[in-house]
């Protein structure tokens, strides 16, 4: 014990003690300044559209992905020669009402009355893949479309760039998508979102998971 006790007390020792708090310490922060500077950047290259049923049942599950690619078509009419996301989102609050039209009278011409409340903000989503595309949790702007109660689960996508018309089969985005998301971040960001194969950015991508779900970073506007 007192061996021990005379450890603690040797000068040397408790050098390097405060030495490694103080790494730790630093390695924390700039770990932290790293995930949140990448997050923002990605959140800020995307818009995003979140659309909730009813509820969980079978027509109403059926009923959202319906109500989605109505709007989806309208999206991509509207928002076709769009370059940027700050332009997308423009247009669609522009549209705002006929975004919701759209969506009232899909949900009557199936036979249902529900009323649809729609939103354009910046609004928290979980880490989701597009294809070979992952974007990691955190706040996005976003169109958020809630049918009736709103108390079914959630379908998201991207809408600018257009991610949200994938090939599943093979689960690959289109180039176009993914260049213009490649302008809007740098070479090491597109890359944490889109190469699973390198390890060193699968580290990163997890790194930047953990830091959001535990709360340390938001990039919230």
């Amino acid at each position: 014990m007192k061996k021990i006790l005379n450890i603690f007390k040797n000068s040397k020792f408790k050098m390097l003690i405060i030495l490694s708090v103080l790494l730790f310490i630093y390695t924390s922060i700039c770990a932290i300044s790293y995930a949140e500077n990448v997050s923002t950047d990605i959140a800020n290259s995307v818009f995003r559209l979140h659309v909730i049923a009813n509820s969980d049942s079978s027509e109403d599950q059926k009923l959202k992905y319906i109500v989605r690619d109505n709007l989806l078509k309208y999206m991509n009419v509207i928002c076709k020669d769009c370059s940027s996301k700050e332009e997308a989102i423009n247009i669609v609050k522009e549209n705002k009402n006929s975004f919701k039209q759209i969506a009232i009278n899909t949900i009557k011409e199936y036979g249902y009355s529900y009323d649809v409340n729609i939103n354009i903000g910046n609004f928290e989503f979980p880490t989701k893949s597009y294809g070979d595309i992952s974007l990691p949790a955190g706040y996005y702007d976003a169109l958020k479309v809630e049918i009736g109660e709103a108390k079914g689960q959630n379908w998201w996508c991207v809408m600018f760039p257009p991610l949200c018309f994938i090939d599943i089969s093979s689960g690959v985005v289109p180039e176009e998508s993914k260049e213009i998301m490649h302008n809007n971040l740098s070479d090491e960001e597109f890359a944490l979102i889109s190469d699973n194969s390198d390890s060193q950015i699968q580290f990163k991508f997890k790194l930047l998971e953990f830091f959001t779900n535990n709360g340390l970073i938001t990039a919230k506007k």
